[in-house]
This record gives C-alpha cells, structure tokens and sequence, in this order.
C-alpha cells in the first residue's frame, strides 16, 4: 500500500485511494485493493481527503473507495462534504459501508456516491464495482440523438427516483404459484424470508426464468420496500381503495421492479388499517397478479384479518414462520385453532423454523423434535441463523444473494426456491 503522505517524485501513477477513519478497520478492504490496483493506491483519512482533493494531483485519479461504519455517522457532514469534493472534479465514488443506517446512506447515495458495496466484502464484489464505474457512458452519435438522449435521461432519471414499473403488458395468460408467507411472531422473520424467496425464484434462471411478484399486504408496518430499497408510491393507496374497479394495467403501473427481475407491490406510504380492503377485494388482486406471473409471493401482516381467507383459499402452499420458543408454540395452537373454528383449509400451513439450531447442537435438535410432536406439526423447512449480515443487508436494501451471497441463510432459501422451481417445471410439463 502506498501512503499518499510519503509519495516518491516520480510515483506510480496514483489511481484510487480509500478515504476512512481508519482503514484497519477495513482490512478485507486493504486487501481487495492491492488485489485490483497492486501499488497504484494510497489511503487518506476524512481530514486529509478534503485537502487532498483540493489539490492538483488529485483529478487523475479514476476512484475513491469511501469506507464508513456506524461510528462515522457522526462526522456525516465532513463525509458529504468528501463526496461533493471528489464529484467537483470527476472522480468516482465508491462507497464501502459497515452497519450504516439506512438514512445515512441514502443521503451519501443522493450526493452522487457512484457505486456501494457492504462490508464485509462479498467475493468480488469491490471488483465488479470498479468495471461498473470504469465502463464508459453511451455518446449520442448525432446532434439530433443527443437531445433525445438529453430528454431520454431525463425521463429515466425522474423514472429512478419513483422506481421502474414492470414493462411487460398484462395479457392473463399465465396460472401463478401463490405462496403467502405469515409470521406466527413478532420478529420471526417472515418478511426477510418473503423477500429474499422471492428474488430466489426471480433470479433462479440467467435469463428465461419464471416471472415473479412480491405482494407486501402488511398495510401498517410492511417492509419489503425498505428490503429491496424501493420507494412507497401513492398509487398503492389508489389500488388497495379503488381494488373493486382495478384492472391488470393498473395493478402493474402500480408495481416497481427490482433489478429488472423482480415485480413488488409495495406497502402503502402511510399507515393504513387493514380493513381498507375487502375479502374480494384482496381475492381480486391476488387473481390479477396470479394472472400475469409464474409466482406470486406475499407478505402477510400478522394479524388475522377478515381477507386472511380470501388469501389461505388461493394459496398452493401457506409459509407459517415461527421460532423454538413459547410464543411461537402458543400461537401455532391458536391460529390452528381459530382455522379449524371456521371450517378453513389448515392443512395448507407449512411450517418453517426460522433460526433452527445447528446440526451439532443436539440438546437443541432434541427440542425441535419435541416441539413439533406436541404441537402435532412438523417442520418441512428449517431456517439456519444467518447472523447480523441478514440484518445489514436488510437495512442497505439488497436480498441476501445480491450481499452475502455464502451466508447460510440464503443457502437455505436458495434450495428451498429451487426445489418450489423444479416442482412447478414438472407439474407443468405433466399438464402438456
């Protein structure tokens, strides 16, 4: 590594340099550097950056790597300050966060960060970040093509910030899968397992791959776009207060996309009761949905509401998260209970142990074993803990696969999307 406060006169040509408090604190970082750049880096902390990139010797540089953590949140200032810094003269910003909130880095993304990567750092993720920010932009070959290039980037800009809507035309041809996920528990971790499904299945083929929706019905504390950093639209509160004269165009205008695979449908922006929609009003948009993808998944809010029916009647398989504890046991008897009151199908219910214990931990196996026999139920999934890297890919808006590719949670939610793939392949091949 080359300190930039040491530089010899005639140099190696200084291509990038990381800018953090301490890059010790980023030693994965240091050594995904000299992988992709050798010598030709140096490292500046927040103080020298700023004067740094006042210099001359700055502008020919290609990058900086901006590494943060949660302790640097204070000092967010001086760090926006270092992103306008480097943008003022063309250097490109890639941003390494560690345990940021979520607020923080949107507002280091909005001043012009080029490129982010969560740390720890996936396996070449830094990588391809750089030939991200290395590929040239598109010229306009002619006058004529630059202004409409000009008004093309506008509208695509405007479009980023709302989030894209699918660009497929409804046209009711497909028989989606719908599987419902319903956490049994506060904190179980129904959404994360509803939201990275989902992506699994999306991104389950490099391209051909089935046509995938994620429907966050938790009209009051859903999160499935904070998941996948998407925005919360108005015209979510138009579908779910109008859902009696909704017709397909309307319900995918009202969609976003995620990485141009997945289709969601967000929660609302504001805080609604659950009874703004009615059992055939939610019948009638799970049909729509059902209508137009290969599969339908949706988050459930944990309460049972009056449409909780309208959703367990059209569900091939219903997802009943819960964990090895008490409150879970108790609340499987009760919901088992309140479905057999009402004549519902509960033998619909699959249920998945969400942090189930490690193979080796065989007091704790013994306990699964002896949960399951007394609730009469058995775990046909189990979910192994995937530890805080769930939690920070949660909060900087990326699926699992997309941050933390080897974590053993989405390994579990990997196998369990394929097999839900290969099933769906040979029902389909058996109906032809």
């Amino acid at each position: 590594m080359t300190s930039v406060a040491s530089l010899q006169p005639e140099p190696a040509p200084l291509l990038a340099c990381t800018v953090s408090r301490d890059v010790q604190n980023f030693d994965l970082l240091i050594d995904e550097m000299e992988k992709e750049l050798g010598e030709a880096w140096g490292d500046l902390s927040f103080e020298d950056a700023t004067l740094f990139l006042g210099q001359p010797d700055a502008s020919g540089m290609e990058f900086i790597a901006l590494a943060v953590n949660d302790q640097d949140e204070a000092d967010l200032d001086k760090i926006t300050g270092i992103i306008k810094a480097a943008k003022e003269i063309s250097i490109k910003v890639i941003l390494i966060a560690d345990q940021v909130s979520p607020i923080a880095l949107h507002q280091m993304l909005r001043l012009g960060a080029d490129d982010f990567v969560p740390y720890p750092l996936p396996p070449g993720a830094l990588h391809e970040a750089i030939e991200r920010i290395r590929k040239p932009a598109p010229q306009p070959a002619a006058a004529e093509a630059a202004a409409a290039g000009a008004s093309a980037s506008a509208s695509a800009q405007a479009e980023a910030t709302e989030g894209q809507h699918p660009t497929f035309k409804a046209k009711g041809d497909r028989n989606a899968v719908v599987l419902p996920v319903h956490g049994l528990a506060g904190g179980c971790g129904a959404s994360t397992f509803a939201t990275n499904l989902a992506w699994e299945l999306a991104s389950i083929e490099k391209s051909g791959g089935p046509r995938v929706c994620l429907i966050d019905f938790d009209f009051q504390y859903g999160s499935a776009a904070t998941y996948l950093d998407l925005p919360r639209k108005e015209t979510v509160f138009e579908v779910l207060s109008e859902a009696g004269q909704l017709d397909s165009d309307a319900l995918l205008h009202a969609m976003l996309t995620f990485n141009d695979r997945l289709h969601v449908l967000t929660a609302p922006p504001d805080m609604l009761p659950l009874d703004i929609v009615t059992p055939d009003d939610i019948g009638r948009i799970i049909d729509m949905a059902q209508a137009n993808f290969d599969f339908v998944i949706i988050d459930m809010p944990k309460t049972i509401v009056a449409w909780t029916e309208a959703v367990l009647a059209r569900a091939h398989v219903y997802f009943a998260l819960l964990e090895l504890d008490l409150r879970s046991a108790q609340n499987v008897l009760r919901l088992v209970r309140a479905l057999k009151a009402e004549g519902l199908p509960h033998e619909k219910l699959r249920y998945v142990l969400n942090r189930a214990p490690k193979f080796t931990d065989l007091s704790a196996k013994s306990r699964v074993k002896r949960m399951a026999e007394s609730l009469d139920i058995s775990f046909e999934v189990q979910l192994s803990d995937g530890g805080a890297q769930v939690t920070q890919a949660n909060d900087h808006g990326l699926p699992l696969a997309e941050s933390a590719g080897k974590n053993v949670l989405r390994r579990d939610i990997q196998k369990l999307a394929k097999s839900l793939y290969e099933l769906n392949k040979a029902v389909e091949s058996g109906k032809a």
